[in-house]
């Protein structure tokens, strides 16, 4: 159903809910500037563009999303990807790479593939997620302890190199900002949820510094004035070849994007008893992270800790958030100054905050005591978003997730031959049944396929098919518990049956359900055996085996 939610819930909407709802709006948007400032400056681009995202992006994911309570901006799942665009590519890549990704997500949505994105294996989500975590704390350290360093190295293990080298210089300040601002964070919640605790942090912090006239960086001092109005929408130019290589961190952006609104959806849907339309939600991502960047923004995904804090204060509706976005404009119009006073050290320690609850590292230590496929494509995935790309740890696991999930379906996938009576294992294991006992009837041989006959599969049917000594008068397959079948599957189906029938042998296909029936006549194999040579049970087979009719090469 391609319909934004906000249609849905604006039937009947009173003004009580209204009131909810603005109330909502203005905690939401007072605890995302923060966020946003914070997840801008980690991604290697200016303050203001973590608020021009907040606003833009944020009011298209409530306005055209298919959550009722969905908030959407900056998130810290985009900070490695970003900062890497930006590095090599610039601010005009990043652009461009954002747009290419809302594209992609729009096709995503209008496909209706929303369902599909669940399939993607968690030790995937959780390796990079970790991953990121870590990488964001990391690259916090500086700010954190007030380093007055250069910029950083881009490797993970030469960046702790370089703060181990730099350890001597930390700034007694900073790390009193920071810590102190660590201090409010965990503890604000105990006194008030109504106000945000990073916002609080902020507050203290800034006033603190302004004060005591304290030697601690602030946005001021690094970035310089905050633009207090939005930016005039504008695409840059870039080359052929640059927007060719930008493709694949675009499908990691739109990848992200999916992954983490599509989940942030779900744990609001458990929040308030609701279900999300995650096509139309895919639709409204692909609009925000095309509007974003033209109007100065990064990308932008839903965020599972905002659209929270927006339920627990009230929010039932996309009104909620796009008030959100509104009060995140008011603040730039009236307040943007305002944000060149809050110290770095605070941001830092913001994210460190939110780097640990990001990491989710009980999750992590859990998996790691699952099934030892899974751990190691937790592993891989994790390793590579630290030490090499986001793009090429997304794409590594994927491709390895797959690669074992092939082996696991070709180990549940049995092919056997049953013996010469009626009452062997198998039989009795409910693979098929039948009225008759005691031995098959002369030359022939009977084998039943159990489980899906993937490509995985198709070795083990090959070979256990290859190990028959004599060409038999009649062969039967029993495909009664072949759920699917697949393009290698019917392959080495069509290669057994024709190399059988070379040697005079009648192929007999029992119980075969509807996908393998349908691929097999799509491909030519009901043609090849005839239409009698598929029957329901297998008594129909035996008493076929037995009187295969004048004429028929098994008759002789």
């Amino acid at each position: 159903m391609l319909t934004p939610k906000l249609v849905t819930t604006l039937r009947g909407y009173t003004l009580p809910q209204f009131i909810a709802d603005a109330g909502a709006g203005l905690v939401v948007g007072i605890v995302a500037l923060p966020l946003a400032i914070a997840f801008a400056i980690a991604s290697g681009v200016t303050p203001e563009r973590g608020i021009f995202t907040a606003i833009v992006a944020g009011f298209f994911i409530s306005a055209l999303g298919g959550s009722r309570v969905q908030i959407g901006g900056p998130t810290g799942a985009f900070v490695v990807i970003v900062y890497g665009i930006v590095q090599q590519y610039g601010m005009a890549g990043l652009t461009i790479a954002t747009i290419m990704a809302g594209v992609i997500l729009l096709a995503l949505g209008f496909a209706r593939l929303g369902g599909a994105i669940k399939f993607i294996p968690y030790p995937v989500t959780a390796g990079f997620t970790t991953g990121i975590a870590v990488i964001i704390f990391t690259s916090q350290i500086k700010d954190f302890l007030g380093l007055a360093m250069g910029p950083l190295p881009e490797s993970f293990v030469e960046k702790w190199i370089a703060y181990a080298r730099e350890a001597g210089a930390a700034s007694l300040p900073s790390i009193g900002v920071a810590i102190g601002s660590l201090l409010v964070i965990t503890a604000w919640p105990r006194v008030s949820r109504r106000i945000p605790a990073p916002f609080v942090a902020i507050v203290v912090a800034s006033v603190a510094v302004a004060l005591l006239d304290l030697p601690v960086d602030t946005i001021g001092s690094r970035f310089g004035s905050i633009p207090t109005s939005l930016p005039a929408p504008s695409i840059p130019a870039i080359s052929l070849a640059d927007a060719t290589a930008l493709v694949g961190p675009a499908f990691t952006i739109a990848l992200l994007a999916a992954i983490e609104s599509l989940l942030s959806a779900v744990v609001a849907d458990g929040m308030i008893g609701g279900r999300h339309r995650s096509n139309m939600e895919l639709i409204a991502q692909g609009v925000a992270n095309i509007a974003s960047p033209l109007f100065g923004g990064i990308p932008a995904t839903g965020a599972i800790a905002r659209t929270a804090t927006n339920v627990r204060s009230g929010g039932r509706t996309p009104v909620a958030g796009m008030i959100h976005a509104l009060v995140l404009l008011l603040i730039l119009l009236a307040f943007g100054r305002w944000a060149e006073a809050i110290p770095m050290p605070t941001l830092a320690a913001i994210l460190v905050v939110v780097a640990y609850h990001m990491s989710e590292w009980r999750s992590f230590r859990n998996e790691l005591r699952g099934p030892r496929s899974d751990v190691i494509v937790l592993l891989t995935t994790f390793a590579l978003t630290v030490m090499v790309d986001l793009t090429v740890a997304v794409q590594v696991g994927l491709v390895l997730a797959a690669f074992l999930f092939m082996r696991r379906m070709s180990e549940v996938t049995n092919v056997a031959e049953i013996g010469e009576n009626f009452t062997d294992p198998v039989v009795d294991s409910g693979t098929f049944s039948t009225s008759r006992e005691g031995p098959l009837p002369k030359g022939v041989q009977l084998y039943a396929i159990d489980g899906p006959f993937f490509f995985g599969a198709a070795d083990k049917f090959r070979e256990a098919l290859g190990q028959v000594s004599s060409a038999p008068r009649v062969l039967i397959l029993v495909m009664r518990r072949v759920p699917a079948i697949d393009s290698t599957g019917i392959n080495a189906l069509r290669n057994v049956i024709e190399r059988f029938q070379k040697d005079g042998t009648r192929v007999i296909l029992v119980g075969p359900r509807a996908q393998p029936l349908e691929a097999m006549a799509r491909t030519g194999i009901l043609a090849a055996i005839g239409e009698d040579g598929v029957v329901s049970d297998l008594d129909a087979a035996i008493a076929l085996a037995e009187h295969p009719g004048p004429g028929h090469p098994a008759a002789g």
